[in-house]
């Protein structure tokens, strides 16, 4: 090993969480390594090119949680990332009528009216109390979750800010909020709406990439976490990166290369090295060894001290707590090539609202038998999707005239079972195409001529997920987003900090606070943490002080 291989920080995973970490290190100074397992940097937020003229979204597709701040911070924009808005969304029925979701509030008012008058003042008490839990955990999503048990000072600190932000709810509010955060999608819907098209279109939120049910409790507070976001200053608001969700890595990845960073593509970790109880660097599976006095793991939690860390530099209880923090795939994912725009004969010619987000599910119920397949290990034969056409607003994704389309599918097991046992590997091809025909059935509903339509469709289940970007169960959050995986319990009591048992030794990704999606939270927050304890130090080579 020469002294090229000594760096001030590695980070084993190129997502765009360990893409901010290396980027945040590398402006204050450090000599950062990126190590990615992978031909291309990304993780889930990647924008490939699986057939010829057409780029794919291949995991996540829309762009909304990316903090502002972060945005702002690394200058972005200065790198190439354009978030294009789009505006409205549909949930179409099996009898030719659909509710249009539209940005404009008299226009979905008057939407809202045409098929239950009574929603009309019942959505917007839905939404004030949606933006209200909104605006109070918005603050927190770029701080550290204190931990209740700790007198260290930055704790009591955290949980002072905690305290009053709670406090200047008051007590009803309280009460409100604590019940938002447990109480299932459906129960919250059911208490507000009539109408079961309204109440299906909107707890889609509440489910996606979720292994629970719309009456699952803990579910409200997953729909409250796909509305956090903003953009352009819109809460709640979604958008394609221009060049698809690949723009937000290799703006990320841009941006860390300016600032000194190295990225080597190609080999992933294979064990990270610990002498002592502490981190002194990573081997890679091609052999390769790299040094370093800090190492940041932007893999889940499990999948980071389960699979590549040595149990003996552990705690006992440390590894039982990460046994137990859920990751359950339940998510699968179509992206599809078509030869020109398919028809949707129910809305009217050149609607706003096909350039959203499109759903066919029609109720409450019916979603709630799609998550009892997946319970039973089979994909659901009458599953939920999230179906947009990106190229309609961002034509770069497909040659001209042509158009790309993404769909996100509730339910689909990790574990198929097959003949009474389940497993990954039952993800045989005529599954996989089992598994889309069931889907572009339900598709048909709302666009018959699909299937014609169809150049090209890249079918894509939990496990295929888990082997190619590496998240446990293919779960899109790494870690299930519920109250008891939250604040200070996320991964683990005692570790919500991104610090591990071990000295030096850092969590990065989504399986920290604040959780999930293409964020960028999580890695800017853990950065903040590691610049703070690098001060605290002995000076590094490379480091400003």
């Amino acid at each position: 090993m020469g002294a090229q291989d000594r760096y001030d920080a590695i980070i084993a995973g190129a997502g765009h969480n360990g893409l901010t970490t290396g980027c945040y290190l590398a402006k204050a100074g450090l000599k950062v390594l990126i190590v990615e397992k992978n031909d291309w940097i990304g993780g889930a937020a990647v924008s490939r090119m699986l057939h010829n003229g057409w780029t794919y979204s291949n995991c996540s597709y829309v762009c909304s949680l990316l903090r502002r701040e972060i945005v702002r911070d690394l200058e972005l924009p200065k790198y190439g990332l354009q978030v294009i808005p789009y505006e409205g969304g549909a949930t179409f029925t099996r009898d030719g009528d659909y509710f249009a979701y539209h940005s404009d509030h008299d226009a979905l008012r008057r939407e809202i009216a045409r098929h239950s008058p009574a929603d009309v003042d019942a959505y917007t008490r839905f939404s004030q109390t949606v933006i209200r839990q909104c605006r109070f955990i918005r603050p927190f999503l770029l701080r550290n979750a204190p931990d209740p048990t700790s007198l260290a000072p930055r704790d009591l600190q955290e949980l002072l800010y905690l305290v009053k932000k709670t406090h200047d709810l008051g007590a009803r509010e309280i009460g409100e909020t604590l019940r938002f955060w447990t109480v299932s999608i459906g129960d919250f819907l059911d208490e507000h709406f009539e109408s079961d098209l309204i109440k299906a279109h909107l707890a889609g939120s509440g489910i996606i990439g979720t292994g629970l049910g719309v009456y699952s409790p803990g579910t409200a507070y997953v729909l409250l976490h796909h509305y956090m976001g903003d953009v352009d200053g819109a809460i709640g608001a979604w958008g394609f990166a221009r060049g698809g969700m690949g723009a937000i890595s290799n703006a990320l990845g841009a941006c860390f290369n300016e600032a000194g960073g190295t990225i080597v593509t190609g080999s992933g970790v294979d064990k990270f090295l610990v002498e002592g109880g502490k981190v002194t660097g990573v081997a890679l599976e091609n052999g390769d060894t790299y040094s370093a006095p800090i190492v940041a793991s932007n893999m889940d939690v499990k999948r980071t001290f389960l699979n590549h860390t040595d149990a003996a530099d552990l705690p006992d209880s440390f590894t039982r707590a990460v046994k137990r923090f859920k990751i359950r795939g339940s998510s699968g994912k179509l992206n599809i090539a078509l030869d020109a725009l398919p028809e949707f004969p129910a809305a009217p010619k050149g609607a706003n609202f096909l350039r959203g987000d499109m759903h066919c599910s029609t109720s409450l119920q019916e979603l709630e038998r799609a998550y009892d397949d997946w319970k039973e290990g089979r994909w659901s034969q009458d599953p939920y999707f999230d179906m947009l056409i990106p190229s309609q607003i961002d034509p770069t994704m497909a040659p001209p005239g042509k158009h790309m389309m993404t769909v996100f599918v509730q339910y689909a097991p990790y574990d198929l079972e097959v003949d009474g046992v389940r497993k990954g590997e039952n993800w045989t091809d005529a599954n996989r195409k089992a598994f889309a025909d069931t889907v572009f059935d339900k598709i048909e509903q709302c666009c018959p001529d699909i299937r014609s339509r169809v150049v090209h469709a890249e079918v894509r289940t939990p496990w295929d997920i888990e082997r190619e970007v590496g998240l446990t169960e293919g779960n899109i959050f790494q870690g299930e987003l519920t109250f008891d995986q939250l604040l200070f319990n996320r991964p683990v009591p005692g570790y919500a900090n991104y610090a591990t048992p071990i000295d030096g030794m850092y969590l990065v990704g989504s399986s920290t606070h604040p959780g999930g999606g293409v964020m960028a939270a999580p890695g800017a927050n853990a950065a903040r943490e590691i610049l703070r304890k690098a001060k605290k130090g002995r000076p590094m080579k490379g480091y400003a002080a």
